[in-house]
């Protein structure tokens, strides 16, 4: 990621599918990385196909890397604001085959693509598996993070 030095993330709750295209756009993003387990999403837009077409169109690419995605006691504790547990589980998973393959594939993309996002449903990135992500991004390969937000419905 020497090229960008910039690493963003967002979460797409309580936002529209055109909020968090626009957000990405002023910020410059060239690629988004998905970093769901699970790409179908009750909120419309958001699902893996209906995203990639929009963001397509937009002139952004995405990728899902299933592989950093939060396994699902993870995302339950998430939900219940339980940092502490998600943190726990989620680094018990990055030492995972999926997980350090697609952190290698992270970092690989991002050198190629220009400035990178990270996306997640989440609102709030301290209580989100991204900022786990973009930390050990940010340490490895120097770079600065960005939490973007897109305007609420």
């Amino acid at each position: 990621m020497t090229r960008s030095k910039k690493l963003f993330t967002i979460g797409y709750e309580q936002v529209s599918a055109s909020a968090v295209l626009d957000e990405l756009e002023r910020a410059g993003v060239k690629l988004l990385v998905d970093v769901r387990a699970v790409t179908s999403s009750r909120r419309a837009g958001f699902s893996k196909n209906q995203l990639a077409a929009s963001l397509d169109q937009h002139g952004i690419s995405y990728i899902h890397l299933a592989g950093l995605g939060t396994p699902k006691e993870g995302r339950l504790a998430a939900r219940k604001g339980d940092v502490g547990t998600l943190k726990r589980i989620y680094n018990a998973h990055l030492k995972t085959a999926a997980a350090k393959h697609d952190l290698g594939e992270l970092a690989d993309l991002a050198l190629k693509a220009g400035p990178v996002c990270l996306l997640c449903y989440e609102r709030d990135h301290t209580n989100c598996h991204r900022t786990f992500i973009a930390e050990i991004i940010k340490d490895r390969d120097k770079v600065k993070i960005e939490n973007l937000a897109a305007s609420p419905i």
